[in-house]
């Protein structure tokens, strides 16, 4: 099954976006070759941008602590594991104290190194990386593959404790939703009202096999799922079958 996820706030929409590119940044970052090494380095610049925003790091410690006090709770709830229970407040925990012992502005390490900011600067002009623009950079693509690891590694640390808090945070936002089996008519999509409730993400899996792209847009009073294909020359056409789907509409 494919997972389409379409987050309905900004919020999870910047939270969705930090999750690809630490996933984009842990990969580039094990390999051996230096154009690897480059779009890691290039990732965590993308990292850098977006995670500098002043609100991120508060509206993640309020979440955790609402999630925290709100699974407290079932402490008492008969039939609960309290192993797992546990397990999850203690990670819980972990991420909040991690993430509150940062201080400063996110991602001020990398501004305050002159040696990555001149990378940064000459990076966003098309081609701009190059040997003769950057020698000291086409220089360190030369080290030895374990020190180029190892030094991309402590550049990335003090993003940790933020990719720790919002792993969790979707974690918990993909567990609480149900996933409910759907078909959508042939070239006519799917509609479903909301009823004026503010969910923070739609989820659509549906077998690759099919060929169906979905489309999604949605309010609080409105969902709405386009199925497209693509032909041969890779632009969107509606859909002519109908598809079976699975829904789930999550929220905390």
């Amino acid at each position: 099954m494919i997972l389409y996820e379409y987050p309905l706030n900004e919020r999870v929409r910047i939270l969705l976006r930090l999750e690809d590119l630490f996933e984009r940044l842990d990969y580039f970052a094990a390999g051996e070759h230096p154009l690897e090494h480059h779009v890691a380095i290039m990732t965590l610049f993308d990292i850098l941008d977006i995670a500098g925003r002043a609100d991120l790091k508060s509206d993640l410690l309020q979440e955790l602590d609402r999630q925290r006090q709100a699974l407290a709770q079932y402490r008492t709830t008969p039939g609960v594991s309290l192993d797992t229970l546990e397990r999850i407040l203690a990670q819980i925990e972990n991420a909040w104290a991690g993430l509150n012992a940062t201080t400063g502005r996110t991602g001020q390490h990398l501004r305050d190194n002159d040696w990555l900011m001149s990378i940064r600067s000459r990076a966003i002009i098309a081609g701009g990386a190059c040997e003769f623009d950057l020698p000291s950079y086409h220089a360190w693509q030369h080290r030895p593959a374990e020190a180029r690891r190892q030094e991309i590694a402590a550049w990335a640390a003090p993003f940790r404790p933020l990719h720790d808090s919002l792993t969790i945070v979707l974690r918990l936002l993909r567990e609480n939703a149900q996933r409910i089996a759907l078909t959508a008519q042939p070239g006519g999509g799917f509609q479903q009202q909301m009823g004026g409730k503010a969910y923070q993400m739609v989820q659509v899996r549906l077998d690759p096999a099919l060929g169906a792209i979905p489309e999604i847009s949605a309010n609080k009073y409105l969902l709405w799922i386009r199925f497209t294909s693509q032909d041969g020359d890779l632009r969107p056409r509606p859909f002519e079958h109908a598809v079976d789907f699975e829904l789930a509409l999550c929220n905390l």
